[in-house]
C-alpha cells in the first residue's frame, strides 16, 4: 500500500554560530551562511525591517549607507538581539524546508555555548520556537563536536575536545556520553579579528575591519613560530591621513598580534587537564586532543597546544562543520530514545 510521507516531522540540527549558521538535514549539510542580519529602520515606526540575510547581508559589513545597519544577532555564542535572531532563524528554516502547503513544522536541535545561562539557553528555545519549531533540544557544543569528530564519546574512557568557534571556544572532557569538565571561554576567532585590528593600528597607524582582519588570519595568520615567512599586502585607511594606504603583515607579525587570546586558551586548556580525574588523565594522554571549529584551521595552533601540554593534537577531518554534524548525530540518538547527552534548559 502506497503511503504519503507529506506528514512526517523534519528533524534540523543547528549550529547558530556567532560568525556563521550551519544547518544539517538528514546526514547532510544544507545551509551554510553567516549569521548576519541588514535591517532598515522603518521611518515613523519603531519597527525594523529585515532587507538581507547571510552571505549577501555580510557583504554589506562596513559598507551600509545610514538608513541601513548590517548587525550580527549572536554574541559570544548567545543571542544578543532576539527579534532579530528569531527572524535570522525564520528565514534560514525556509530556505532549507519545503515550504508546501502541507510542511510539518520541524524538529529542531541547537548546539548552545556550555557556559550560556539559564536565561540565555531559554532565549535560544523560545527564538527557534517562535521560527515554527515544534520541538526544541538543545545540546551543549562540546559534546556535539566530539559527536561530529567521530569521537567515542559512550565509552568508559576520556575524551577531550577543543572547539574553536568564532564567539567561544568550547573545551569538554566526556565520557560514558556525559561531560566530566566543560569550561566556555569567550576568546576565539572574533578575539583574534579584534586583535589584528589593535595590532595593525598600533604598529601601522592604519585601521582596518572586520572582513580585511579575518583575511589577514586566513592567509598569513600563524599560531607558532616558524622559520618560513609569509607575507602579504593589504590597504586599510590610514589614521593620519584618512586616505587608503598598504601596509604589509606577516605570519611573525600575525603570532606577535595573537598573543594574548592564544595564551588565554592554552591557561584554559591546561586548567581542564589540571582538573580531570587520574583515570581519565591517562586516557587523554592515549588519545589526545581533538581540535574542532573554524579556530582549528589557524596554522600551527595544534602546534602551540601540543607545545604548551605535551598531548598529541588532532584536528578533525572536518572542522567547520562538526558541531552541526554532531548534533544531527545526536537527533538520531534521540530517535532511539537515548537523550542522556541533551542540555537541561
Amino acid at each position: 500500500m502506497f503511503t504519503l510521507n507529506l506528514f512526517k516531522p523534519k528533524c534540523l540540527s543547528i549550529d547558530l554560530g556567532t560568525v556563521n549558521t550551519l544547518i544539517y538535514l538528514n546526514g547532510e549539510l544544507v545551509l551554510d551562511e553567516p549569521s548576519v542580519v541588514a535591517i532598515r529602520d522603518e521611518p515613523g515606526t519603531l519597527e525594523k525591517s529585515v532587507v538581507a540575510v547571510g552571505k549577501e547581508a555580510k557583504s554589506m559589513l562596513g559598507r551600509t549607507p545610514g538608513s541601513i545597519e548590517a548587525i550580527r544577532p549572536m554574541k559570544d555564542g548567545v543571542i544578543a538581539d532576539f527579534t532579530i535572531t528569531k527572524k535570522m532563524l525564520q528565514y534560514f528554516i525556509r530556505q532549507v524546508l519545503s515550504t508546501g502547503f502541507f510542511s510539518p513544522s520541524p524538529d529542531i536541535l541547537i548546539c548552545v555555548p556550555c557556559g550560556a545561562t539559564q536565561v540565555e539557553r531559554r532565549a535560544i528555545r523560545e527564538s527557534a520556537v517562535e521560527a515554527g519549531a515544534k520541538n526544541v533540544f538543545l545540546i551543549d557544543e562540546p559534546i556535539a563536536a566530539a559527536l561530529g569528530a567521530g569521537m567515542e564519546i559512550g565509552e568508559s574512557a576520556g575524551h577531550m575536545v577543543v572547539d574553536i568557534g568564532g564567539g567561544t571556544t568550547e573545551i569538554g572532557i566526556m565520557s560514558l556520553n556525559g561531560v566530566v569538565y566543560a569550561d566556555s571561554l569567550r576568546v576565539a576567532g572574533d578575539a583574534f579579528n579584534d586583535s589584528i585590528v589593535k595590532y595593525v593600528r598600533s604598529k601601522h597607524n592604519i585601521i582596518i575591519g572586520e572582513i580585511t582582519a579575518e583575511k589577514i588570519k586566513e592567509e598569513v595568520g600563524s599560531a607558532f613560530k616558524s622559520s618560513a615567512i609569509k607575507k602579504k599586502t593589504y590597504i586599510g585607511r590610514g589614521v593620519s591621513t584618512g586616505l587608503p594606504s598598504e601596509f604589509i603583515m606577516t605570519n611573525v607579525q600575525v603570532l606577535e598580534a595573537l598573543k594574548e587570546p592564544l595564551v588565554s586558551i592554552i591557561s584554559a586548556i591546561r586548567a581542564a587537564l589540571e582538573q580531570t580525574p587520574p583515570e581519565l588523565s591517562s586516557d587523554i594522554v592515549e588519545s589526545g586532543i581533538m581540535l574542532t571549529g573554524g579556530g582549528a584551521l589557524l596554522a600551527g595552533l595544534d602546534q602551540l597546544i601540543n607545545d604548551k601540554t605535551n598531548l598529541d593534537v588532532h584536528i578533525a577531518e572536518d572542522p567547520l562543520t562538526c558541531v552541526a554534524s554532531g548534533g544531527d548525530i545526536a537527533l538520531e540518538l534521540i530517535n532511539k530514545n537515548n537523550m542522556s547527552f541533551l542540555s537541561s534548559e
